[in-house]
């Protein structure tokens, strides 16, 4: 809608892009075209504004199949004006030149016009199609021929009307039929749902038979290769023990020629320590021998010098040396008592001993005593 705004009794109208503006002055057209701007006297102007972009008119109507059947179009009509001084002559596009409102309901008889139109052929086309088909095709079917009816009618280009596009949204029966026709299809979902529910456990339980054939295939590959593993331990448990048994036999063969070795050596070393021993024995006899050959001599000869040293002494200084032995060989004595007869005696024969050799007779007696218990 145009701004129409006041000065000083002079009116001034700024259009729209979209709006196109007739101008006429007693009878005579001063302005023409979209988005004008201009000057008026309100007593003296006629003025027309006619939109001239696209319009969409939504329409909503009832028909009837070839079966009798209530069906519900929703289609779309998309519209312009493209004749707008034509339509402004054939419809009232005047608007208030105080407001800039429109007097009349142009748009309102337009949208009747085709709503009324598109309805027509709607119709004509339902009326020989039944249910079925209007509503598998009927979309197509009612777009094409609401299309070419709209296209033909003459009223439309007479009043300076385009049809841009047609669109049919749907075309749906009533709520009982449809829900009588959505039953064999629903009971046919469910018919392929159970099919492919039973196809389903058919399916598990194939796979479950194959998961069962598998694991007692894998069962018997396992307990053939458990065996073939058992075998090969027996195998290998032999193989080690005729290895061990070899290795035992190259140990005691070389343990036996390693005792045979030690015990040659040992021979061998005993042997030549049992001769070192013999020769030692042999030189510390040889030895021995000779040191007491050589003490022998040399006793022999201490004693050939005792007995000659005895044989030259007399007789009295024997008796002395006699009496020294017999005195080294008796025990202890303690006291020894001597009688006045005894050492008269001794002392004259010890003084017939310093004037030569004779013979002295004497009597007398002397006792000793001791702890060992003997006298003389």
């Amino acid at each position: 809608m145009a701004d129409i705004t006041r000065r000083l009794g002079w009116r001034h109208l700024r259009g729209t892009p979209t709006a196109h503006i007739r101008h006429h002055r007693s009878g005579t057209l001063l302005h023409d075209g979209p988005g004008l701007s201009f000057w008026f006297r309100s007593l003296t102007a006629a003025l027309s504004e006619v939109p001239v972009d696209d319009r969409e008119l939504a329409m909503t109507f009832h028909a009837r199949t070839a079966d009798f059947q209530d069906v519900t179009v929703q289609a779309t009509v998309t519209y312009r004006i493209g004749d707008p001084a034509l339509a402004a002559a054939r419809l009232d596009f005047s608007v208030d030149p105080d407001t800039g409102a429109w007097r009349g309901t142009p748009l309102e008889q337009l949208a009747t016009l085709l709503t009324e139109t598109a309805q027509e052929h709607a119709l004509d086309v339902l009326a020989r199609t039944p249910l079925s088909a209007a509503l598998t095709d009927g979309v197509s079917a009612v777009r094409e021929r609401l299309a070419a009816g709209l296209a033909a009618q003459p009223r439309l280009p007479e009043t300076g009307v385009e049809v841009v596009a047609v669109r049919v949204v749907a075309v749906r029966p009533e709520p009982e039929v449809e829900r009588a026709l959505r039953t064999p299809a629903r009971e046919q979902i469910q018919q392929e749902a159970d099919r492919a529910t039973y196809e389903r456990r058919a399916v598990a339980v194939e796979r479950e038979r194959t998961i069962a054939e598998n694991e007692l295939a894998s069962r018997i590959e396992l307990a053939r290769r458990e065996e073939q593993l058992v075998e090969q331990r027996g195998t290998n448990a032999r193989r080690e023990a005729e290895e061990q048994a070899a290795a035992d036999a190259v140990r005691a063969d070389a343990e036996a020629a390693r005792t045979v070795r030690l015990a040659e050596a040992e021979a061998t070393r005993t042997v030549r320590l049992a001769e070192a021993e013999a020769d030692k024995a042999v030189r510390l006899a040889r030895a021995a021998a000779e040191r007491e050959r050589e003490v022998g001599e040399a006793q022999a000869q201490a004693r050939a010098a005792w007995l000659r040293v005895h044989g030259e002494a007399d007789v009295a200084t024997l008796h002395a040396l006699a009496a020294m032995r017999v005195a080294e060989n008796l025990p202890d004595i303690e006291s020894v008592t001597i009688s006045p007869d005894v050492l008269t005696g001794l002392l004259a024969k010890l003084g017939g001993a310093g004037s030569g050799p004779g013979t002295a007779s004497g009597s007398g007696s002397a006792s000793a005593s001791g702890s060992g218990g003997a006298g003389a």
